[in-house]
């Protein structure tokens, strides 16, 4: 038996879901979630095999989710999305259902899903597709992250500096530091350049946080912020940060 669990925050798209998957004796619905934060505690008590997951929700939506999950299933997206990315989801094998989806439609993705050997690789896919895809403007505007069985959200403004960590970015603020798993190569794709700026390969500022730049060993500086903290910045990373300094 495959175990399902619909997440969608719309409660007649997830009757609708529902009524249509009464249909395959291969699934069994084990739960339905209103929102990221349900779907979250819900993966992680029944690990299901497949999620059905709606991409616009409020609080967090389904790419955010899945960011913050320790277990994997396969994913099939229910979207509103326009033309741009329907493509993405096309070029990584994800399947999705546009909504409104027919009975129909919903069936050649479940087929799709059966018929093909899902592990590793699929994982892969879902996450690549998450990291492929530009932001939400509320993305854009905080950072998701998971504590034990608690969500924080952080607002960017709240980030002193972002810290490289192995296969994490530590995010540092004036509460401590919260790690995402996520590359600094992503962060500094989508967090605005005017605001925040890569000045080594491990260290990511907010610009307004720093009070005067010193000159520190051969070639290289020191950032101070007005926390007290002294971040290295790089050869290279000196140009670009006086650059957006206006230096």
């Amino acid at each position: 038996m495959i175990k399902v669990i619909i997440i969608d925050d719309e409660p007649l798209a997830r009757t609708l879901l529902k009524e249509y998957l009464e249909e395959f004796n291969e699934l069994e619905i084990v739960d339905e979630c209103g929102d990221g934060f349900e779907g979250v505690k819900a993966i992680a008590l029944h690990k299901p095999d497949l999620i059905f997951l709606d991409v616009q929700m409020p609080k967090i939506n389904g790419f955010e989710m899945l960011e913050l999950l320790d277990h994997s299933p396969a994913v099939i997206f229910t979207t509103a999305f326009d033309e741009y990315a329907i493509k993405a989801f096309d070029t990584h094998a994800i399947d999705y259902l546009l909504k409104p989806f027919s009975k129909t439609r919903l069936e050649k993705a479940i087929r799709k899903f059966i018929d093909t050997k899902v592990g590793q690789e699929t994982r892969d896919k879902t996450m690549k597709t998450v990291e492929d895809f530009s932001p939400s403007p509320a993305q854009s505007q905080r950072v998701v992250v998971r504590i034990g069985g608690k969500i924080k959200i952080i607002p960017i403004q709240e980030i002193n500096y972002l810290e490289a960590d192995d296969d994490y970015v530590k995010i540092h603020t004036n509460e401590g530091f919260f790690l995402k798993n996520k590359t600094m190569a992503f962060f500094e794709k989508v967090l605005d350049g005017q605001q925040f700026v890569r000045v080594h390969r491990s260290f990511i500022l907010q610009i307004q946080l720093i009070t005067r730049i010193e000159p520190y060993e051969k070639d290289g500086h020191l950032a101070i912020l007005k926390t007290g903290q002294k971040i290295p910045v790089s050869k290279s990373g000196y140009p670009k940060l006086k650059a957006v300094l206006g230096l």
